[in-house]
């Protein structure tokens, strides 16, 4: 993040030429590294050399330099490019980190003022931020009238104006360096990734998106739950939202990679583990509404007295919340029926009425797409047919042991290198995404317990309704 705000504008034309120089640099590494596998006489998809390793490493490091929404680009990248970028890149920006120093109170302090007008003078506001992202950090503040401790969530000032040019000199930036070639399905998902970004710009449309979670959660009342556990979200304070300020209630909690709640019992973590399986079938079964950020930092655990007052599981960070329509959910549900079942012509069927596999494909690239989606929904599936090897002695699925997100991604890599591959929609990689980071959050948890009970009770539901 620049250390001035105030001065980005100005500063735009130098981090756009420092964003150009970086991939004239990384371009001519990888010329050299392409021409050593050549003359080396190396197959296409050989390992690039340390060398290479190590200009994308600093490539990265440039990126990571120039902060805002440039590691915000990154790492979308990451998540989104890696059927676009070179391997040796995807890796190298996975290590961008969200987290970077805030800025100081004398660059906020008057694009709070400015946002929050004479309300400014109702809150007390702590000038050392609490957190600090690519394109937000946060506040903690008490109102005056009635000492209620707030989160003050405030967008970097100016990020709105140069949004679009930071965005336009990364992809400058990787056409130098050679890594993107131009065409229509990259157009495409350029033109998603740059939508995206002005959606968790939105924060109208967070808190829009809140509500309406706020709404399904409360109506849970009137449903028998899965486990124990109970979900909740900070509520808003409206007279301090702003278009780039939101104020929420200030909520304590554990992450779920703390070491308190490795400590829990194995019972309360399983009960946690199958209250995050169950969110997830939620959003797709019942609310037509999907996290598409799976981020542990969007969710806090916060701990009952292991009695007679349950476990939470705060929601937090709203942004990248997506609805999606009804057909597709419909077929996504299906996808889901399909993977619990085994059942590959239902999976293919479903995969297709999504738009993930193309209706003229071959038979063979059908079949390869759709066992690798059989692959990721491992954990939902009979518990007769789980591989026995990542079973505890009672049976149970061991998520973490199970380390299915390594073995999914080089089961990726393999059909990539198929000559059967097609590109993937951007929606299956938000669906894969977000199942991937569901899993991982349970695999965080150390959880052992099967997925098949939970994901066949909702099926079950959604055909009875279908």
């Amino acid at each position: 993040m620049a250390k001035d705000f105030t001065q980005i504008k100005a500063k735009a034309f130098a981090r756009n030429l420092s964003a150009s120089l970086a991939g004239l640099r990384a371009g001519g590494a990888m010329a050299i590294d392409q021409a050593m596998h050549k003359i080396a006489g190396d197959q296409p998809g050989a390992p690039h050399s340390e060398f290479a390793q190590r200009e994308a490493k600093r490539f990265v490091s440039e990126l990571g330099k120039l902060k805002g929404s440039y590691v915000k680009i990154g790492q979308m990248l990451a998540l989104f490019g890696e059927h676009f970028l070179p391997p040796v890149l995807t890796e190298a920006l996975h290590q961008l980190e969200d987290s970077t120093q805030p800025l100081p109170w004398h660059t906020m302090e008057p694009a709070i003022r400015a946002a929050l007008g004479p309300r400014y003078h109702e809150l007390d506001i702590q000038k050392n931020a609490i957190a600090a992202a690519s394109m937000a950090q946060v506040h903690r503040a008490t109102i005056r009238s009635t000492g209620q401790s707030i989160c003050l969530k405030v967008q970097y000032p100016g990020l709105a104006e140069v949004i679009d040019s930071d965005f336009d000199a990364v992809v400058r930036m990787l056409l130098l360096a050679r890594w993107l070639k131009t065409g229509r399905d990259l157009d495409s998902w350029l033109a998603a990734m740059r939508a995206q970004l002005h959606i968790e710009m939105d924060y109208h449309n967070e808190k829009t998106m809140a509500n309406q979670l706020d709404g399904h959660i409360a109506a849970l009342a009137n449903r028998t739950p899965a486990t124990n556990i109970r979900y909740a979200l900070p509520r808003f304070y409206r007279d301090y939202c702003s278009k780039t300020t939101l104020a929420m209630d200030y909520i304590e909690g554990e992450n779920v990679n703390s070491a308190t709640i490795a400590a829990l019992p194995q019972a309360r973590r399983n009960a946690l583990a199958q209250a995050m399986l169950d969110l997830f079938f939620l959003e797709v079964f019942d609310w037509e509404l999907i996290q598409t950020d799976p981020n542990f930092g969007n969710y806090l655990i916060r701990l009952g007295d292991g009695e007679t007052q349950p476990d939470e599981l705060v929601l937090l960070d709203f942004g990248a919340v997506k609805s999606m329509a009804a057909d597709d959910l419909d077929h996504l549900r299906g996808v889901i029926a399909a993977g619990l079942e085994s059942d590959m012509e239902a999976m293919i069927k479903g995969l297709q009425g999504l738009g993930w596999l193309v209706a003229d494909a071959s038979i063979e690239a059908q079949h390869s797409f759709a066992d690798f989606c059989m692959h990721l929904l491992e954990p939902l599936q009979k518990p007769e047919t789980l591989p026995a090897e990542y079973l505890n002695a009672d049976g149970e699925y061991h998520w973490a042991n199970s380390q299915l997100i390594q073995r999914a991604g080089k089961a990726g890599v393999s059909k990539a290198s198929s000559r059967h591959f097609t590109t993937p929609s951007k929606d299956f990689l938000m669906i894969a995404r977000k199942l991937t980071g569901v899993f991982t959050f349970i695999a965080a948890l150390n959880a052992e317990f099967n997925g098949y009970p939970l994901t066949r009770q909702h099926i079950e539901r959604w055909r009875e309704n279908h």
